[in-house]
């Protein structure tokens, strides 16, 4: 797990949550820089779990069979909810599509957190 990448990940994510719902009370469709906030915290995501999935390939993390499978299902719904997310803020391009990207975006930190733990037991 990459500390500082975590971090960012928290302190964007979050960020972009209080825009996006800033918006959608101002009754405001999703902008494009709402999706490339977005994009970049996908990114970041991504960073971390490749980070996460190398670290598990050399053996290292949680030493439970149960818990290999646990953080493989964070790591993948991590990666995909960001794009999830932007897919369905398109589809409904009215302030409800701001309020989908601040949920996807609430949501981040939480699983990040999450893999965190189960990272290091």
């Amino acid at each position: 797990m990459i500390g500082p990448l975590a971090v960012a990940v928290y302190v964007l994510s979050l960020a972009l949550a209080a825009w996006a719902f800033a918006e959608f009370f101002r009754h405001r469709e999703p902008t494009r820089p709402l999706f490339q906030g977005l994009g970049v915290v996908g990114l970041l995501v991504l960073a971390q779990v490749v980070a996460l999935g190398i670290g598990l390939a050399r053996g290292q993390g949680p030493e439970e069979g149960g818990e290999v499978v646990t953080l493989v299902g964070y790591m993948l719904t991590a990666v995909l909810l960001p794009p999830a997310g932007a897919v369905l803020a398109r589809m409904e391009p009215t302030r409800w599509g701001s309020l989908l990207i601040g949920s996807a975006a609430v949501i981040v930190p939480v699983l990040i957190l999450r893999l965190g733990q189960i990272w290091n037991g």
